[in-house]
């Protein structure tokens, strides 16, 4: 029987159909590594059920061109917004370009932008700057916030709960800090987004004893691809790239440790994605 998979890019052994569709709400389809392939990575995804996909847009450009596959692809959406890596980059006439984007259906995030304190490609004061303009972006738009930390847990909350009553629904992507910061932002009732770093035993160990702390409608799972390529696969994949089919191994890994079975996973998960950015329940719907 033929295989219902775009191509033989997935070797059999990875080519995963769970029983429940699955939003993917980070991925960085605009990155120069889906450019040769993208349509058989999509065909590859729905193929695996990964029905919906949320492409994440980091600065104006990859914005645009995220926007562009939305409008392209059907249950692909956008976010919009400028990372902290770019904050430098922040002025008038970028935070008139991102409201412009805002303002369009296919996006459903501000974001991804945050603080990032590990590599300051931009200088703190500067990250701080562009994420509390974002951050009104958010409030006058009423969109949800797709977030980016990483060691600044204590002053994202610090900036957070300052404006949580003004601000909707906010997900803090990729987590991958300690439990006190997950019980912050838990505290500020934010959703959580976990990649395939819980996959990996050298460093995402820590989140395996921490996925039960996380209550099911503020978890969401992603794949942060073309990063972070799941170290549970049972082959070997041809290169280093991760894409969206291959989300179904990490709800497994997420499941697996929470000791629930990979249905009742994907279909809280799916849910809370569908309510966080208010996606049409047929595309999810579709097998």
């Amino acid at each position: 029987m033929a295989t219902p998979f775009a191509d033989d890019f997935l070797p059999e052994a990875l080519q995963f159909r769970p029983d429940v569709p699955l939003v993917d709400i980070g991925a960085n389809l605009t990155h120069d590594s889906f450019g040769r392939d993208l349509e058989a990575v999509i065909q590859r995804a729905q193929a695996a059920r990964v029905t919906t996909m949320i492409v994440t847009g980091t600065d104006l450009a990859h914005a645009e061109q995220a926007v562009a596959l939305a409008k392209q692809y059907p249950g692909l959406y956008a976010t919009a917004g400028v990372h902290p890596h770019d904050a430098s980059h922040w002025n008038a006439d970028l935070q008139r370009a991102m409201a412009a984007l805002h303002a369009m259906p296919e996006v459903v995030a501000v974001g991804e932008c945050g603080l990032d304190f590990n590599r300051n490609l931009s200088t703190p004061q500067e990250q701080q700057r562009a994420f509390e303009a974002q951050l009104a972006q958010a409030v006058e738009s009423g969109l949800p916030l797709f977030l980016h930390e990483r060691d600044a847990g204590q002053r994202m909350r610090e900036i957070l709960h300052t404006w949580r009553d003004d601000i909707s629904q906010t997900v803090v992507h990729c987590f991958t800090a300690d439990r006190d910061t997950l019980f912050g932002y838990l505290d500020l009732d934010l959703h959580i987004g976990l990649t395939g770093w819980i996959c990996d035993e050298r460093r995402g160990h820590h989140l395996r004893s921490l996925v039960n702390d996380i209550p099911l409608k503020r978890l969401m799972v992603e794949t942060d691809c073309p990063y972070l390529l799941p170290r549970n696969l049972p082959a070997k994949l041809k290169g280093r790239r991760h894409e969206p089919a291959l989300l179904p191994w990490i709800t497994r890994e997420i499941a697996q440790w929470r000791g629930i079975s990979e249905t009742e996973l994907a279909n809280a998960t799916t849910q809370t994605a569908q309510r966080f950015f208010r996606l049409p329940t047929a595309l999810l719907e579709e097998s």
